[in-house]
Order: structure tokens, then sequence, then C-alpha cells
């Protein structure tokens, strides 16, 4: 199976390559500066700044680590240029409403940058792969995760408080084979 291709808006890569700064030059070095003065202080079995310091600090490399690898993998793409923007691609801001015409305002955003609390969800997760290619007002319906929908009806950044917790819509329940 093919890679799928990571991808990130400009805002999103800043926003990755901001924390991987703050983490590599302002929390590691203080961590390992801590860390050196705790090892100073003698036994290392029972002391409580070095043994939190090491932790954190593997903590920290991991975190960098992970941003690293993700930047590196990452192929930013400005929604701005899209070639077709009557359709919903990476980056499209799409209006869902659902049988009761409640409304709900998403974007298509990475992987990295996906944040369902406020209305951007990864282009790669089942809603979003439901909606690609869907022209505004083609009244598509279909099943989406979260709930029943039409796809995309307009395209405005209004933000819905009522999307802020898509864990409040009831989940069917499944039933274990025994």
């Amino acid at each position: 199976m093919a890679e799928r291709v990571n991808h990130i808006t400009p805002e999103g890569f800043r926003r990755l390559r901001e924390e991987y700064e703050a983490l590599f030059a302002g929390e590691r070095p203080k961590l390992l500066e801590t860390i050196a003065w705790a090892a100073a202080n003698g036994d290392r079995s029972e002391n409580a700044d070095y043994q939190y310091g090491r932790r954190r600090l593997r903590e920290v490399d991991r975190r960098i680590n992970f941003l690293a690898r993700r930047m590196k993998e990452a192929k930013v793409t400005d929604p701005a240029r899209q070639p077709d923007k009557s359709r919903a691609w990476f980056g499209a801001t799409v209006t869902l409403a659902d049988e009761d015409d409640n409304e709900r305002t998403v974007t298509l955003v990475g992987e990295d940058e996906a944040d369902a609390g406020a209305g951007r969800i990864s282009f790669h997760s089942p809603l979003a792969r439901a909606l690609r290619g869907a022209a505004v007002g083609s009244g598509n319906t279909g099943r989406g995760s979260i709930s029943p929908c039409r796809a995309p009806s307009s395209s405005h950044p209004a933000r819905d408080p009522a999307w802020a917790d898509p864990l409040a819509a009831p989940r069917p329940r499944r039933r274990r084979r025994g």
C-alpha cells in the first residue's frame, strides 16, 4: 500500500515549525541545565529533579523527532492555489446541513492541523473522503461519521457553536458477537 501524502497548509506548517523551535531552542536547553545541576548534587537514585528532568527530556526529544519527521514528510499545499475552487478539495471550507437543516461548517485540512472543536477536519477522515470533489450546491447526500449530511450547500467562514463537540451526536451501539 502506498504512503498517502501528508498535505498541510502553510499556516499549519508554520505552527509545526514554531513548536519545534520552541522545544529545541527553548525547553530542551533548560532541561539539560536542570539535569546537569541535579546530577552535580550527588545521589541520582533519590534525586527527584534529576529523575523528572531525564523523563521530561525523553518526552521532549520524542516530540522533537516526531515534529522533524512530520515536517520532512509534509507537502505544503496552499488552498488558495487550488485549480478548481467550485469543488471541495484540500483547504476547502464546506457547510454541511443535516436532515433538520442544522448547518455545520468544516474546513478540510491536513492530519497535523485537524481540530474538530475548531471545525477543522483531516482531509483523510471518513467525512472528508465523502466530501472530496463535491460541488457547491450539489445536494449530494451521504452518511458521515457524525450525522447524515448534504454536501456542500454553501461556502462561508462562519463557525457554528453546536459543532464544537463532535462526540455529542448520538452514536450507534455495536453489539458484541459471542
